[in-house]
């Protein structure tokens, strides 16, 4: 099964090299993994970082502002991968031989069309309370699954290549709760496996900057928004950088 993961980016020079830097030669061949970035318009040395890593550095030329799901949809179109593994480009996998196996294991399954997993803080920068918070989500999502509402959070989405083009991939329209609007749809389709034994670790940044209740009040009124009115309540998502 070939595997492509697509890491959109924008002024990530700060976190991104630690990312790639999981994916090194030797795992990706033997996994038959290939590792795309697909840039925004970075100003900083992202490009250049992505260079010394990445199978393909795609860049978005255009005039068209491009929020994540532009950057997401525009990597999966240069993928030849039979399976997409879509990470953000602060996202580190705690266990990666382990997640990769368990990810072919449950696609080996028909009935499964899309997978996520569990997302905490990285371990370093990790305080009681992100690990409370997260511990909460990760186990609320997993239900959310359980009983057929499909749902994963953008750190970690992993789909079918042919499910993603017959559902258009994301909504480029939506700016926030793009990842609730694609497996929302993609449930449709089949079940979403939530891997709740795999973690990866995500960067605290916008937590440290905005708190978790503004985070949890956004992502709330933006899934009600997208289930709605198919639009996000937030007109942007600031880049924290």
């Amino acid at each position: 099964m070939k595997i492509s993961i697509i890491i959109p980016t924008l002024n990530e020079e700060k976190l991104l090299e630690q990312t790639l830097l999981q994916f090194d030669d030797e795992f990706k061949k033997n996994n038959n993994i290939e590792l795309i970035v697909s840039d925004g318009g970075s100003k900083d040395k992202t490009i250049e970082i992505a260079k010394k890593y990445a199978d393909k550095v795609v860049l978005h030329e255009t005039n068209k502002k491009q929020n994540i799901s532009v950057g997401r949809n525009f990597g999966a179109k240069h993928s030849n991968g039979e399976l997409l593994i879509f990470f953000n480009a602060d996202t580190l996998i705690k266990n990666k031989e382990k997640f990769i196996e368990s990810v072919k294991t449950e696609f080996e399954k028909k009935n499964i069309v899309g997978i996520t997993c569990s997302v905490f803080v990285y371990q370093n920068e990790s305080i009681f309370f992100d690990n409370l918070i997260h511990s909460i989500l990760n186990y609320y999502f997993y239900f959310l699954n359980l009983i057929g509402i499909g749902m994963g959070r953008g750190e970690c989405n992993i789909v079918r290549k042919e499910m993603f083009i017959l559902l258009n991939g994301y909504n480029e329209k939506i700016y926030a709760g793009e990842d609730y609007d694609f497996f929302f749809r993609l449930r449709k389709y089949g079940k979403i496996f939530f891997l709740l034994n795999e973690t990866v670790y995500e960067s605290p940044r916008r937590y440290r900057k905005y708190g978790y209740l503004k985070i949890l009040f956004l992502w709330f009124f933006n899934a009600v928004s997208v289930s709605i009115f198919k639009k996000s309540y937030s007109n942007n998502w600031d880049a924290i950088r």
